[in-house]
């Protein structure tokens, strides 16, 4: 049986190197005519530890049944996030979901990650080395969760940026001797 360099050894391989971090099980119950019918939610996100990240949830009546359904819900639903050196973001960003707020900043290196929880999961799967996070509001974790990652899609790369305004990424970053200094130079001298 011939497989070929994307298969499911090269699969195999890349799901291996997966951070998953479980963030929360819930006990939840179900009221029917006998009594109580006991469940399980579980709350799972997952990394590469390179810039990847996802999160899923999955219900079952069983723990690991839970966990599984959302591990596998947190890697189809991987996203990329654009990181400086590899180790932090490249600026602050703020992400909102219901009443959980989650503010992210950007840190000088050997800060380490400075993050409550939730939010400590997400940047330790995401690969992030200095950051620091405060959450406000809700501390319902499944809003933390998400408030992070609405953070984290808020935030874009100078390579980005650059791309969006048409410019080269010294302008964006204005570095000294670029066009738009002098641009800034010369109409402040008018």
């Amino acid at each position: 049986m011939a497989r070929g360099p994307r298969g499911e050894r090269a699969r195999d391989r890349e799901e291996s190197d997966i951070i998953e971090k479980l963030v929360s099980i819930n006990r939840v119950a179900k009221v029917v005519k006998g009594g109580r019918r006991f469940g399980f939610s579980a709350l799972v996100v997952t990394g590469d530890g390179a810039g990847r990240v996802g999160f899923g949830s999955g219900k079952a009546k069983e723990v690991p049944e839970a966990i599984r359904k959302a591990t596998e819900q947190a890697k189809r639903k991987m996203v990329r996030v654009a990181l400086r050196e590899g180790r932090t973001l490249h600026h602050d960003a703020t992400g909102e979901y219901g009443a959980g707020k989650v503010v992210v900043r950007a840190a000088p290196p050997g800060t380490g990650v400075i993050a409550g929880g939730p939010t400590r999961a997400v940047f330790e799967a995401l690969g992030v080395q200095d950051v620091v996070a405060k959450s406000i509001g809700s501390s319902n974790p499944y809003n933390m969760v998400k408030a992070a990652f609405e953070a984290l899609a808020n935030t874009q790369s100078p390579r980005q940026v650059a791309a969006r305004r048409g410019l080269k990424v010294p302008e964006v970053l204005g570095r000294r001797g670029s066009k738009a200094d002098a641009a800034d130079a010369a109409s402040s001298a008018e």
